[in-house]
């Protein structure tokens, strides 16, 4: 019996060459969002959810370098590394925090947001003090100070440190009035509010007090609503670059 002809056109048995080169493509193409997703932003049960997920596809046996290392037992996971558990403990204080003081941030009383020195919770001047003065208008701010006290003092902020900033605009102080200046003033502020948190059961040994006057405006003083913008006193949940 004469051997069959291979046929010319025929492709070779198996996957073709162009594969594994379009499979590394599709690989290094996971990696890169993998890399994008920010770990320090997402709850451990939505990241498990996500391993869980590309454990096993198929013939294709995906996703095993997101399971337990060798090194697991050592505590060498990434999601035990220190800045990965300060990223989450500030990102859920943020939630919370928005969530808590949400009337008050829709009337801008109250500011919620992050920056380099961590969660940073400002509180209007013009809404929780009296004019020109350090004495806090309880009126008004009692709500938001027993809800802030809540918060620092919760369990996921045992170890923390807080910073209270005061802030003035630039228009000078009444020479007249208690104040010699604005830096007497903003730390006069920052200690009042120190004060209040400490009666409401935070611990005054977890913070630094701190009035930098006007030198650190938000904005221009153009108008007298940038001049108010200006006037606030910062509760900052300090990150640990900035202990």
């Amino acid at each position: 019996m004469a051997d069959e002809k291979k046929c010319p056109e025929c492709p070779p048995p198996g996957a073709p060459m162009w594969l594994n080169t379009y499979g590394d493509m599709v690989t290094l193409l996971l990696c890169f969002f993998v890399l994008l997703y920010n770990t320090a932003e997402v709850e451990v049960a939505r990241l498990q959810g996500i391993s869980a997920a590309l454990l096993g596809m198929g013939n294709l046996m995906g996703g095993n370098t997101l399971e337990k290392g060798p090194l697991a037992e050592l505590g060498n996971t990434t999601s035990s590394l220190p800045s990965m558990r300060n990223a989450r403990t500030l990102n859920q204080a943020r939630r919370k925090a928005l969530t808590e003081f949400q009337p008050e941030i829709r009337t801008m009383k109250v500011r919620v947001q992050e920056d380099e020195r961590g969660l940073v919770i400002s509180l209007a001047a013009d809404a929780y003090f009296r004019t020109a003065s350090a004495e806090i208008d309880m009126d008004q701010a009692r709500g938001v100070l027993l809800r802030l006290s809540d918060l620092l003092a919760s369990p996921a902020m045992a170890g923390k440190k807080f910073r209270i900033e005061g802030h003035t605009d630039a228009s000078p102080t009444d020479p007249a009035g208690p104040w010699r200046s604005n830096w007497e003033l903003s730390v006069a502020r920052s200690v009042n509010v120190l004060h209040r948190l400490a009666e409401y059961g935070v611990d005054e040994k977890q913070f630094q007090v701190a009035g930098f006057g006007s030198t650190v405006p938000l904005m221009a003083e153009t108008s007298p609503e940038a001049a108010a913008y200006n006037r606030r006193v910062d509760i900052i949940i300090l990150s640990e670059g900035h202990l």
